[in-house]
């Protein structure tokens, strides 16, 4: 019977899954965080400074549970897509007071694989948001391109064409051959 269960309850659908969590199941809450934690991760790491990411997932997913009767069942996506990028600006609000600190390496001498990620990371987030977002959700965060659209409320052509532009912008601001851009 057990089983049964944990079969059904991990093919729920996101609305049965936020129906379950608004009546206070935490199980359901912890669904909703595992199916949309990558993509909340991405646009955090697209567009806030990487020191403040884990701070920001918090702050996110504080504020959906907090406002779960609010959320419109057929959204939860680009529901929690949305308060990531508000918490991103009212992030930069509050750091255009402050003195601008660079990701640097936490300790000893920097890894050169990590300053190259961050490099890269950099160009992107200069990228414009369409292209940084989705960019960011495939290559850092590994969803596919079904799996954006779904998670962002992006129809898939729109996905499809942010990530060939987007590839394509990168590869001419890191100097490479525009070469296999199709390859998304």
């Amino acid at each position: 019977m057990h089983a049964l269960f944990t079969t059904v309850w991990m093919a729920a659908s996101p609305s049965e899954v936020l129906v379950r969590a608004r009546k206070g199941d935490r199980s359901a809450f912890a669904r909703l965080f595992e199916r949309y934690a990558p993509m909340v991760h991405g646009i955090l790491v697209a567009n806030a400074p990487s020191s403040e990411v884990d701070d920001l997932m918090q702050d996110v997913f504080l504020a959906a549970l907090e406002r779960l009767s609010s959320l419109d069942t057929d959204a939860v996506g680009p529901w929690l897509a949305a308060i990531a990028r508000n918490r991103v600006v009212d992030t930069h609000r509050r750091r255009a007071r402050l003195v601008a600190v660079r990701d640097v390496p936490e300790s000893g001498a920097p890894d050169p694989e990590r300053v190259e990620a961050l490099q890269v990371l950099a160009i992107i987030r200069t990228m414009p948001e369409a292209y940084r977002e989705t960019l960011v959700l495939k290559l850092v965060e590994g969803l596919s391109g079904k799996e954006i659209a779904e998670q962002t409320g992006l129809t898939p052509d729109s996905v499809r064409v942010n990530l060939h532009r987007g590839l394509r912008q990168l590869r001419e601001r890191l100097g490479l051959s525009p070469e296999g851009a199709d390859d998304v």
